[in-house]
């Protein structure tokens, strides 16, 4: 049975768009855009390196522009947003949570997030901090010190961060807000309250086949294979899902010219599929994107989808990086062309651009030198930026970039 043929160009925009990545915000963002943009992505990964600004707040620039961070803390103090193991450590939007909650039910199935052994060997003191949290509020890590003192209360255990995390995993505690980016944690009651087990929450089938079909619309085209990373599934029957999603016309077969194999298309983007059988769609957002978006988080994808070989080498010894610490693949117009690697340098409100590589064979056109230069510019201004300082470009970008300038 053949299916529909599209381009490359097309199915790379049916994902972006997906992702709200089709086309330049032109509305002014505001404190609803950040919870949408969640919604729309399903997941928001969290990851604390800081060089430029942290990854869920470079994520959201990415799509929103010019927006407030803070925006993202006071969803999450709201109750709009809640954290959680998801892809990785994610913000996940509230209605999501039944989907989660078999997890925190069962967490020995957590892997190294979670050890019944340690559990059980500190259940005295487990339940003492829970019994603290109920009465005196919220804690965070920082509450507690490192060294015992005779006589200093309740917050001298050594091993209070492994008792935070296995009740955090364990679902007993929850992330009730962020202070400086630091976890503040609560009873799951009070953060989510009204929540009911018996009645709300979903079995590990029900929700996983769920967390698939959200997979399907968040990455809006997609191989069978791709499914699963979403929400890190394992063992899981895509090939049963993905005939249900068919018998309920919710995605559509296509083929992709130059790639094997059979892709899906999600329902929401049948409009611009449409549009791709009949004329062609291309993406028109110039963004630099974090190492940890949906986008690029899964590296096959990102190389099947646009022949790009991406991995984030802060983890690599210096002497055997390629690209840098933290380097930003930057998106232009649908394709990833290269990559930056920069740092922030908040007292001096410099963005250091240490070096910018572009992918092999890419051609340098005015308007791909234009669009590269004011993603940069845009990322250093709402960074606070005043500055840009430029160290290694490519050759043929140095007649168009000076080594510094300045932003207005």
């Amino acid at each position: 049975m053949s299916h529909p043929v599209i381009s490359l160009v097309s199915a790379r925009t049916l994902h972006l768009s997906a992702q709200n990545l089709y086309k330049p915000r032109i509305k002014k963002p505001s404190a609803d855009d950040v919870v949408q943009a969640i919604r729309t992505m399903g997941l928001l990964q969290i990851d604390t390196i800081s060089v430029v600004a942290r990854s869920p707040y470079l994520v959201l620039f990415s799509r929103l522009g010019n927006y407030s961070p803070h925006w993202l803390e006071d969803a999450l103090s709201a109750g709009k947003v809640f954290e959680y193991w998801a892809h990785e450590a994610c913000f996940i939007p509230s209605e999501d949570y039944g989907l989660l909650r078999h997890r925190m039910l069962n967490p020995q199935k957590m892997g190294w997030k979670f050890s019944q052994a340690w559990f059980d060997e500190h259940q005295n003191d487990i339940q003492a901090l829970l019994a603290h949290i109920a009465e005196k509020g919220p804690v965070r890590s920082a509450d507690f010190s490192a060294e015992k003192k005779p006589n200093s209360g309740w917050w001298d255990w050594k091993p209070h961060k492994k008792h935070l995390e296995t009740l955090f995993t364990s679902g007993q505690l929850m992330v009730a807000e962020r202070r400086n980016f630091h976890r503040v944690y609560d009873l799951a009651e009070r953060v989510m309250p009204g929540w009911d087990d018996a009645t709300q929450a979903l079995t590990q089938e029900a929700a996983e086949f769920q967390m698939l079909r959200r997979s399907a619309q968040c990455l809006g085209l997609f191989k069978a294979e791709w499914l699963a990373d979403y929400y890190r599934l394992k063992r899981v029957d895509t090939q049963k899902v993905i005939a249900n999603l068919l018998a309920d016309e919710e995605i559509t077969p296509v083929e992709v010219d130059g790639l094997e194999g059979v892709f899906y298309v999600h329902q929401q983007q049948w409009p611009l599929l449409q549009q791709a059988l009949d004329s062609g769609i291309t993406s028109t957002v110039t963004t630099l994107l974090s190492p940890f978006d949906p986008v690029v988080w899964d590296r096959k994808r990102a190389s099947t989808l646009f022949n790009f070989e991406y991995r984030i080498e802060c983890y690599t010894p210096e002497a055997k990086r390629q690209y840098g610490y933290f380097s930003l693949p930057i998106l232009q117009r649908g394709e990833l062309i290269g990559r930056v690697d920069a740092k922030m340098h908040r007292k001096e409100k410099i963005l250091e651009v240490k070096s910018l590589h572009l992918e092999p064979g890419t051609r340098i056109t005015s308007r791909r030198v234009q669009d590269i230069t004011g993603a940069v510019n845009r990322f250093a201004l709402w960074q606070g930026a005043e500055q840009v300082s430029v160290l290694k470009i490519p050759d043929v970008l140095e007649g168009y970039w000076n080594s510094g300038w300045q932003l207005s």
